[in-house]
């Protein structure tokens, strides 16, 4: 059993924290470590320490993601714990990712005090939402709401929906399940009515490319069939250039038939939607990835393209 100490970094949010323990928790499992051997280091981002504007107007979501990345490189921690769906699909030289935890629900919560389901919300209600995905969205779905920007971690969120600051949020199921707190979702969302955002659900370990041994000791807990999924979603998303000025949804799921990729592309104001779906070999991800973004973006044409790369 190892005895030098395994650094884990991480944002200080209670879902974050959540994520960093279940992580702690599994490589103590695995028999390599002694769980008082695993630090839990917290690191302020710039994305929390923002909360007055939009993502999309500073930076988008590696601000989630820096400053983690910054003491990783530095040797000041050992690896990293990310919510996917907040990386960016380009990662600083010198790190990867190692690992990925099985995949929780991809799913997202509607949660309102006012209606069972978002279609039944009366015309002119409020809808909060941080995610221009999910804005989008709800706009596509139902343009006579009102869209709001709606940021915090979910204790915050929570809070505000009970205020009336807001008449119904979204949130992912997979976070509030984590957190315990499922007790809040008025309604789960199937996939076909809300294609969820790229690796939704999944949790990513970084670490520096060059540390044998914390790669050694995390690829015990790496899930290959989220890991496969994940690749052929992030694939898609940087062909797209994704970034939080780009409302992109897209799912990956492996059954009898193979690796299935849906992906889709929408206007801010959701008045325009791009989709479709392509099926191949599990070892095809990245390819269908690329491939269904080239896809999308013919759909979108010249104009489209232009608006959401300016």
């Amino acid at each position: 059993m190892q005895a030098e100490p395994i650094r884990i970094g991480t944002r200080g949010s209670a879902l974050a924290l959540a994520q960093a323990n279940e992580v702690k928790r599994r490589l103590a499992a695995t028999g390599r470590i002694a769980a008082e051997a695993i630090e839990i280091h917290v690191i302020r981002t710039s994305g929390d320490r923002i909360q007055d504007r939009p993502l999309a107007e500073v930076g988008g979501k590696g601000l989630f993601t820096k400053e983690i990345e910054d003491a990783l490189g530095a040797g000041a921690i050992d690896l990293a714990v990310h919510s996917m769906k907040d990386m960016p699909t380009a990662l600083p030289d010198g790190l990867v990712i190692a690992a990925l935890l099985e995949r929780e629900d991809v799913r997202d919560a509607f949660l309102s005090p006012r209606a069972a389901r978002l279609h039944d919300l009366p015309p002119g209600a409020v809808v909060g939402t941080s995610s221009l995905r999910r804005q989008a969205q709800v706009k596509r779905l139902r343009p006579d709401l009102e869209v709001v920007s709606y940021r915090g971690n979910v204790d915050t969120r929570l809070r505000k929906l009970a205020e009336g600051a807001v008449d119904a949020t979204l949130l992912a199921l997979a976070g509030l399940n984590r957190l315990g707190l499922t007790s809040h979702v008025t309604a789960v969302i199937e996939t076909s009515d809300m294609l969820p955002a790229v690796a939704q659900g999944a949790i990513g370990i970084e670490i520096r490319e060059d540390d044998d041994r914390t790669r050694a000791l995390v690829s015990l807990l790496d899930h290959a069939p989220t890991a496969i999924a994940v690749s052929a979603e992030r694939a898609f998303l940087a062909r797209l250039d994704g970034s939080c000025r780009t409302p992109i949804a897209g799912l990956a799921t492996l059954g009898a038939d193979g690796l299935k990729l849906s992906g889709m592309l929408l206007a801010p104001d959701g008045s325009a939607t791009y989709e479709g779906s392509l099926t191949g070999t599990p070892a095809d991800g990245p390819r269908l990835g690329r491939t269904l973004a080239e896809d999308l973006l013919g759909q979108a044409g010249p104009a489209f393209r232009a608006l959401i790369s300016s």
